[in-house]
């Protein structure tokens, strides 16, 4: 049976940004938003042990903290001003039962934790604090950074927000698709940086990739008709479906065609391929959807034999065609290679090698191809180069490997 305390940690993780979102709403102001909240936690930690967990915690959570955001404001006489407008407001709120629903503002606060006037960095960090409840600490470990400079990071970027006068809203429709492209490139780069960090012991964050699936999933019922928003759920919920199998019994990483495919979770899958199949309906066509028809084909293949390269070789050039980066163009090359074989991945990757020179995973992708088409010493200078980059401990003992097998 859950304790209070188990009880208040999963409502913490579930509702913190639609509960901080609420109050940010109300209370116009970050900063204290977060600091009553902070308080009606620890008030229902006492509460909670003696009474019980309420049938809607969320809600009795908002309600005090609307309560304890008032109490803060009654000590600081230069904000004395805004109690009476405020007052009102919370006092015609709590006339509410807690069982009432909470009106979700959840979608206007991602949308200006995003806002381009931030810097990338800074919208990572917001949006992982403000909607994902994560702890300053826990977002500066992820980033493998200080959690001073992390805190940093953030007070700059509320106070631009609040200096600048970004508003807590829903951008314009002429600003819509501009600013959702930033949104869904940061719910990207957290699960990226979840799925495969750069650097660190683990080949998995699995509570960033967690926090990035269910933040792309609350974008896409907040937003479902928007077929991207659709396909980068699905991207995510595809490609974490094999997380189980990506790691083997020496700690190293298991690659995608050796993977047992049986141990991939099934309803990630399902529920990945619902979103897309609702994307494609709504003619879906973008990056995102395109991605994630690929991790598709991977998804239904019974084997890596199975696995149907044409047609991945196809979404690839259409990806192309709609992004002219050399990574497209870089995973493209894979792709063909493993249709056509390696000699010929291995032609357009040359094409790549001015582009891509600083790329770890151009260096890896070629050394790999060249081990395959029998050409060893090219192959183990291309994994030397690898291994001069920044890289977590799995890939680096999987490349050292690679190496050795290249050296025997």
């Amino acid at each position: 049976m859950a304790t209070p305390d188990s009880l208040l940690e999963e409502v913490f993780r579930r509702e913190y940004g639609l509960v901080l979102s609420s109050l940010v709403r109300t209370f116009g102001d970050f900063d204290l938003a977060e600091d009553a909240l902070s308080d009606a936690v620890e008030t229902a930690v006492a509460n909670w042990a003696e009474h019980g967990v309420p049938d809607n915690p969320a809600a009795w959570l908002l309600t005090v903290a609307r309560r304890k955001g008032i109490d803060r404001l009654r000590r600081h006489k230069a904000l004395a001003r805004r109690l009476a407008d405020l007052e009102s407001v919370v006092t015609v709120e709590d006339a509410y039962d807690t069982d009432a629903e909470i009106p979700d503002e959840r979608l206007r606060l991602l949308f200006a934790c995003c806002h381009p006037a931030l810097s990338p960095e800074a919208r990572v960090a917001l949006t992982l604090r403000s909607l994902g409840g994560l702890t300053t600490a826990e977002i500066a470990r992820a980033f493998l950074t200080t959690e001073a400079t992390m805190y940093q990071r953030i007070t700059r970027a509320r106070r631009k927000i609040r200096v600048a006068g970004i508003p807590i809203q829903m951008p314009s429709a002429p600003d819509l698709p501009e600013r959702l492209q930033s949104v869904l490139a940061v719910i990207c780069l957290i699960f990226n940086e979840g799925y495969s960090p750069m650097a660190g012991e683990d080949l998995v964050r699995v509570d960033l990739s967690d926090e990035a699936i269910r933040l792309s999933e609350m974008l896409a019922r907040l937003m479902p008709l928007e077929p991207e928003v659709q396909g980068l759920a699905a991207l995510c919920l595809l490609t974490d479906a094999r997380r189980p199998a990506r790691l083997g019994p020496a700690g190293t990483p298991v690659l995608l065609e050796h993977q047992d495919r049986t141990r991939w979770d099934r309803a990630r899958i399902e529920r990945g391929l619902a979103h897309l199949d609702l994307a494609e309906r709504l003619g879906g066509g973008g990056a995102y959807v395109l991605q994630a028809m690929i991790a598709a084909e991977h998804a239904r293949a019974a084997s890596w034999e199975e696995t149907d390269w044409d047609r991945i070789v196809r979404i690839y050039r259409e990806l192309l065609a709609l992004q002219d980066s050399p990574v497209v163009a870089l995973n493209l090359a894979a792709a063909v290679a493993m249709r056509d074989g390696p000699e010929a991945g291995l032609v357009l990757m040359s094409r790549l090698a001015d582009h891509l020179d600083d790329y770890q995973p151009f260096h890896a992708a070629r050394a790999e191809l060249l081990l395959r088409a029998g050409r060893s010493d090219e192959a183990a200078e291309g994994f030397r180069r690898s291994l001069d980059f920044p890289l977590n401990a799995s890939d680096r003992r999987h490349l050292e490997t690679r190496l050795a097998t290249a050296l025997a």
